[in-house]
C-alpha cells in the first residue's frame, strides 16, 4: 500500500510563530506536515540531513533588514541547499500577557531579537521603563509569558500564539508601520527535483539569488567590476548587501538578488564573468518571486 504520509516542512517554532503563518499562508492546505523546530539553524540542518523535504525561513524584513543568521547559513550550506520559492507575510505584532495588566505595570518584554526594532515607537513611548529580553521566537516568548504568569511580564508576538497559549492581548498592531512585511524563502536540498506544493503558481519572471567573495575585494574598483558583469547585460540587480565572512576584520561576502534565471544565457554569462573575478560564487537558487499586491502578486501567497 502506498504511503499517505505528508512531506515534512520545517519552520522556526513553536506553534504560533510568523514562520508558521508564512508556511500555512503559502502552502496548499493540508499538503505538507508542518514541523516546528527550535532555531533557524536546526531547520536548515534537518533539511540538509534529509529529515525534511522542505523548510521555510525568514530572510528579510521591510523595517529591520536582513535576517543575518539565514544569510550566513545559506552562504555556508549553499552547495547543499537551494532557494526554490519565496513568500511575503504582512506582519502585525501584538503585546500579549498572561492576564489583563496596565502598561505601567509591565517591567519586562520578551520577543525574538528582530522584533523590538520593528516596534521602536511603541516601546520607546509606551514601555520605556521596561527591559527587553530576547527569546528564540515570538511564539516562545508568548508561551513563556503565559506559562510563568508573572504580572509584570509581557511578550511581543502573534495573535495566533495568543490564541494557542491562551494569552491576553493587551494591545494589537504595535509595529511601527502598517506596511511591515517579512520575506520568507522556501528551501530544498540542491538535487531534489520536486517543487514545494505552493497554493499559487504563476509564470512571473524569474529571480536569482547568489553570494560571492574574493581577494579582489581589497582592490579599488573590484566590486564595481563585479556588478558591471550584470549592468552591461541589462540584468537588474534588485538587492545587494555585504556580510562579514567571520574570518578576519575587513573580509566580506556579498549577497545579490537579480532578475532572471541562472540558466538563461545573459544571466549565465554574467555569473561566468563574475566567477573570473571572484574566489567563490554560489548560486543560492532561481525561483519565482512573490510580488506586492499592487504588482499582481497571487493573494494566496500573502497572509491577511
Amino acid at each position: 500500500m502506498a504511503s499517505t504520509a505528508r512531506p515534512r516542512a520545517g519552520y522556526l517554532g513553536p506553534e504560533g510563530t510568523f514562520s508558521e503563518e508564512a508556511l500555512l499562508a503559502s502552502a496548499i492546505p493540508g499538503a505538507v506536515q508542518p514541523v516546528p523546530l527550535t532555531s533557524i539553524y536546526e531547520v536548515v540542518m534537518q533539511l540538509r540531513a534529509g529529515e525534511l523535504e522542505w523548510a521555510i525561513v525568514p530572510i528579510e524584513n521591510s523595517l529591520d533588514g536582513s535576517v543575518s543568521v539565514t544569510l550566513d547559513l545559506l552562504a555556508e550550506e549553499a552547495d547543499q541547499l537551494q532557494i526554490v520559492a519565496e513568500a511575503l507575510l504582512r506582519v502585525r505584532h501584538s503585546l500579549i500577557a498572561s492576564a489583563p495588566v496596565e502598561l505601567g505595570e509591565i517591567d519586562t518584554v520578551l520577543s525574538h531579537p528582530q522584533v523590538p526594532g520593528q516596534c521602536e515607537r511603541f516601546l520607546r513611548h509606551e514601555l520605556a521603563h521596561a527591559r527587553i529580553l530576547p527569546a528564540a521566537s515570538t511564539a516562545e516568548a508568548v508561551r513563556t509569558v503565559t506559562s510563568q504568569a508573572r504580572r509584570g511580564q509581557a511578550a511581543l508576538g502573534t495573535l495566533l500564539a495568543a490564541d494557542i497559549y491562551r494569552g491576553t492581548v493587551i494591545r494589537e498592531g504595535v509595529q511601527d508601520s502598517e506596511d511591515n512585511e517579512t520575506r520568507f524563502v522556501w528551501l530544498a536540498r540542491a538535487h531534489d527535483e520536486v517543487a514545494p506544493p505552493l497554493n499559487a503558481a504563476v509564470a512571473w519572471d524569474w529571480k536569482t539569488s547568489l553570494v560571492f567573495w574574493g581577494p579582489g575585494a581589497e582592490r579599488p574598483g573590484w566590486l564595481v567590476r563585479c556588478l558591471d558583469e550584470f549592468a552591461r547585460r541589462d540584468i537588474n540587480l534588485t538587492k545587494i548587501e555585504s556580510r562579514p565572512r567571520r574570518r578576519r576584520l575587513g573580509s566580506y561576502m556579498f549577497f545579490a538578488d537579480l532578475s532572471g534565471n541562472a540558466h538563461e544565457r545573459p544571466v549565465a554569462e554574467a555569473i561566468a564573468g563574475l566567477r573570473a573575478l571572484c574566489e567563490e560564487v554560489r548560486v543560492l537558487g532561481s525561483y519565482l518571486p512573490a510580488r506586492d499586491a499592487d504588482g499582481g502578486a497571487p493573494a494566496a501567497w500573502r497572509a491577511p
